[in-house]
């Protein structure tokens, strides 16, 4: 058995952390879970929930994408993924504001619910407009989460714009639009995309094209 094993469906979240395996480039081993499997008992063990992603590293599972990338980050430290001591503050401040406040302002609005003005204060986020502009000047002054150099924080962040921008559920800000860029230029990204999308076709997950009449 592999010493890092990846839980994963193409068709999900797991896609962030087939990007951050791509980026350390250390060997692994994938294991596609179908949608009728992730309750079945024996997946049940790895994930309580049902959910993809989640990795089993020399016996220990960890899930939850934001906590796999940095988990991988940590133990694989010759990517140099991980932050430098001046990076950080920034590095852990706004890779976990993209896993609570701003993922829950997008998905909220997504599904057609806002925060009323009067309890905005019950909410970490206080309301969409606000929850995606603190992340549009942050990338308007900087390439990166922590400045100028790409980090693990950047994976997972970068995921949560790309994938809402791709549906309609984000608006394409300037800066939003040349992170994205950058980061879809990377060999790794480039990689990871291509291997979920043979599985996409290798599994017929893909609906039919329509054909001309």
């Amino acid at each position: 058995m592999a010493d890092l094993i990846f839980y994963t469906n193409p068709q999900s979240r797991g896609r962030i952390v087939r990007w951050m395996l791509e980026e350390i480039g250390q060997p692994y081993e994938t294991e596609v879970i179908p949608y009728d499997q992730m309750k079945s008992e024996r997946y049940l063990a790895i994930h309580p929930l049902g959910k993809v992603p989640a990795i089993k590293h020399n016996g220990h599972i960890v899930t939850e994408c934001a906590a796999i990338c940095t988990y991988l980050a940590d133990v694989f430290p010759q990517a140099m993924l991980g932050p430098k001591a001046d990076e950080k503050a920034d590095y852990y401040r706004w890779l976990f504001y993209a896993a609570g406040p701003l993922e829950a302002a997008i998905s909220n609005q997504a599904m057609g619910w806002q925060v009323p003005a009067e309890r905005e204060r019950m909410f970490g986020y206080g309301n969409f407009d606000k929850a995606i502009a603190a992340v549009d000047e942050l990338f308007s002054l900087r390439d990166y989460v922590c400045g100028d150099r790409f980090t693990a924080a950047d994976v997972y962040v970068g995921s949560q714009l790309m994938f809402p921008m791709q549906f309609g559920m984000l608006p394409e800000r300037k800066s939003f639009l040349s992170y994205r860029d950058r980061l879809q230029a990377r060999p790794a990204y480039k990689r990871a995309n291509e291997i979920d999308e043979k599985i996409i076709d290798e599994m017929g997950l893909r609906p039919p094209q329509p054909q001309p009449a």
